[in-house]
């Protein structure tokens, strides 16, 4: 496994992270940052809600890193 193929999956993850919808899967699970206390917010799932909010705050960039590696992709075979 090459360092390109960990950017790939790296990249799938935060896809795959930003396009979960906090009201219809989040909101159902407790999983969202309205329902994380202050001081939860250092725990696992505070970490992980954090995580998932931060993926979905950046659409545009992962929209923009996942057009450069298409095009790379195209290119290089």
């Amino acid at each position: 496994m090459g360092f390109w193929t960990l950017i790939e999956a790296f990249l799938l993850f935060a896809n795959a992270l930003a396009i979960l919808n906090e009201d219809r899967f989040l909101a159902r699970r407790g999983w969202t940052l309205a329902e994380i206390s202050v001081g939860g917010r250092k725990s696992l799932k505070g970490q992980v809600v954090g995580l998932i909010h931060a993926c979905q705050f950046l659409r545009l960039p992962l929209m923009i890193l996942n057009v450069i590696t298409i095009v790379l992709k195209l290119f290089s075979g």
